[in-house]
């Protein structure tokens, strides 16, 4: 038997057209009772005051203003649990009159203290803010650095945004012994050690598959040098980028 193919074509094109249609009059079917109960969890929330919602075809689209980036997150993430949304198109704006300047300073403190007592030392973690965006670029030990670092800039008043730049380094026991190594060789040495007074300002050690990276900031020049000896030391690296930064006029 001959099958036409043009008539099949346009047989499987009316279907497709036909399932679509029927899953979009299915989801439209539910938008009164989504969106109302979209409402009533936006109202649970103090913050949600100022969010409006509205649903088409099971899509919920929220608007208005909150005061920190990680509401808009938190408005989004408990709407698109709801039963039978599809999806929410998240338009909420976050207030800010901050300087970007002040917003920077402020979370980058807040990163050099992240994690102290844990990894803060295997951990480098940058940022720079531009129109409210703050944009994180650095590498950390595990997973946990780094999502602590994005709450911390999802959570500061004046961020609008975040774009998350930044690497987990890969599970490795034979970095580890590097690290443990790079951290003995630089804060034993006599000159180094007073590096480790101040939780916040240590030398950051960062292994990638043998490749140490210094980072941080260092009274003087000698200092860097000596570090970066140190580094270059440690049995079974294979290379040392010594990134660390010298203090301005020293």
């Amino acid at each position: 038997m001959k099958i036409n193919l043009r008539s099949l074509t346009s047989f499987l094109a009316v279907s497709i057209l036909s399932v679509g249609l029927a899953a979009q009059t299915t989801s439209a079917r539910y938008d009164s009772d989504i969106q109302s109960r979209v409402t009533q969890q936006l109202a649970k929330k103090q913050e949600f005051r100022n969010l409006q919602a509205t649903t088409e075809d099971g899509i919920v689209t929220l608007s208005g203003k909150v005061d920190l980036y990680e509401q808009k997150l938190d408005a989004a993430k408990k709407v698109r649990r709801l039963d039978k949304v599809q999806g929410v198109r998240n338009l909420v704006a976050v207030s800010s009159s901050a300087p970007d300047a002040e917003v920077e300073a402020r979370l980058e403190r807040k990163l050099h203290y992240d994690r102290i007592g844990y990894d803060n030392l295997f951990n480098f973690v940058d940022v720079t803010v531009k129109d409210g965006v703050a944009t994180l670029n650095g590498e950390t030990y595990n997973d946990l650095g780094r999502d602590s670092a994005l709450a911390l800039a999802n959570s500061m008043p004046g961020v609008k945004d975040v774009v998350d730049n930044i690497k987990v380094s890969p599970v490795s026991g034979f970095d580890d012994r590097i690290r443990i190594s790079a951290l003995r060789a630089i804060y034993r040495d006599p000159v180094l050690g007073r590096y480790a007074s101040d939780p916040a300002k240590p030398i950051r050690i960062v292994v990638d598959n043998g490749k140490l990276s210094l980072y941080g900031t260092v009274a003087t020049a000698m200092d860097k040098q000596i570090a970066g000896m140190r580094a270059n030391q440690v049995f079974g690296v294979f290379s040392v980028q010594n990134n660390l930064e010298v203090v301005k006029g020293s």
